[in-house]
């Protein structure tokens, strides 16, 4: 992956600056002992570009059915995406179709304004 970032099992962060993308792939689900360090991960690796000039790629492909006691942190994560600044918020499907349903419901109760890549 081009200009990695940052590299742990549960996600991956990477700075593709030739497509001016900040891209992050999860894997499985981040639990919330997780939070803390995808947050510090996620800060650092935006403050490196200039959010309006990129695109922010949420790749969910990988990420499994989320439990439903945490739906509404899975809301709130996908509203804070938008609120960063960036160009443009493209999410892409999980694999899961459940998870496809999921992440569909969750960003019709946001009223998302980025893009889903199928």
């Amino acid at each position: 992956m081009e200009g990695l970032v940052v590299d742990r099992k549960k996600y991956k962060m990477v700075v593709q600056e030739r497509e001016k993308a900040v891209k992050i792939q999860v894997y499985g689900l981040i639990r919330s002992e997780d939070a803390t360090q995808y947050m510090t991960d996620f800060e650092y690796t935006i403050g490196q570009v200039s959010k309006r000039d990129y695109t922010l790629v949420v790749d969910a492909t990988y990420q499994t059915t989320v439990p439903s006691s945490v739906l509404e942190q899975l809301d709130q994560t996908l509203v804070f995406y938008t609120t960063l600044g960036f160009k443009n918020v493209q999410i892409v499907n999980p694999n899961s179709k459940i998870a496809q349903v999921q992440l569909r419901n969750a960003l019709e109760r946001i009223d998302f304004s980025g893009s889903v890549i199928s």
